[in-house]
């Protein structure tokens, strides 16, 4: 039998248009899953969608703001009505540079809207239909700024300790209708955003910013998109049944050993 298989199951991934949730809904539909993408940019998403058909698997593309909770509904009840979720897995997110000061009240709830609402909004949506199956899995994806201070990211690490925090909320409140809640807290992980942060603020020295930013990380460089979707698998799959309420680093030692 096949090690964490997906066959049969049903998944949901918000930002899987691009970086890491592109990975997980390749991976996902690698070991048998259905995916529904949810994701603002539709070209991203189609892309993705495209690239999962022509193996044979099968996927999905919905624009959706997932800050608008009316959109989130409409998508979600869309799909419960066709089939069961079995997997909601929140990776949708935006970020932001800077701190206290350099952050401004739009700035706030542009992160607030997204990052923690989004989060509500998909989770809040998704569960009639977790509960009607018997159970199922959510997965969030927070950050390293969750659980230690980063410096110049007050509003992202705001929203992503939130994200930690709601993950032990549900885990709680729903273990009895059989539906596992944890979150993964990845490091720098080597996405376009991260290519295309260091081409905006430092152009000509891309090589060299990659370098040093990849050396924050203890082992020496960032992560990949596949190792963080591998986990994600592993945290979807039935073989992580024994795991709820759980936050996993996947960080290169950065919180650790740095110190």
């Amino acid at each position: 039998m096949t090690k964490f298989s997906l066959k049969n199951k049903v998944a949901i991934v918000t930002g899987g248009g691009s970086g890491i949730g592109k990975a997980i809904s390749t991976t996902f539909a690698g070991q048998g899953g259905k995916i529904h993408i949810l994701d603002f940019n539709m070209d991203g998403a189609k892309a993705t969608v495209a690239e999962i058909n022509e193996t044979g698997a099968t996927a999905v593309a919905h624009k959706c703001d997932v800050s608008d909770q009316k959109s989130v509904n409409e998508i979600i009840n869309a799909i419960a009505k066709e089939e069961k979720i079995d997997i909601l897995i929140n990776n949708a997110g935006i970020a932001h540079v800077g701190n206290i000061d350099a952050v401004e009240e739009e700035d706030l709830d542009r992160l607030y809207n997204v990052n923690i609402k989004g989060v509500y909004n998909c989770i809040k949506a998704a569960l009639p239909s977790l509960k009607s199956k018997g159970g199922g899995s959510i997965l969030n994806i927070a950050s390293i700024a969750s659980t230690v201070g980063i410096d110049d990211r007050f509003a992202y690490s705001m929203t992503k300790g939130a994200v930690l925090t709601m993950t032990y909320s549900i885990a709680k409140d729903y273990i009895k209708d059989g539906i596992r809640c944890n979150c993964i807290a990845p490091g720098r992980v080597h996405t376009p955003f991260v290519d295309g942060f260091i081409s905006k603020n430092y152009p000509g020295k891309e090589e060299e910013m990659f370098e040093k930013l990849s050396k924050t990380q203890p082992i020496g460089r960032m992560g990949s998109t596949q190792e963080i979707a591998d986990l994600s698998l592993f945290l979807s799959s039935d073989e992580a049944g024994f795991i709820t309420g759980s936050n996993y680093a996947i960080d290169g030692g950065f919180v650790t050993l740095n110190g």
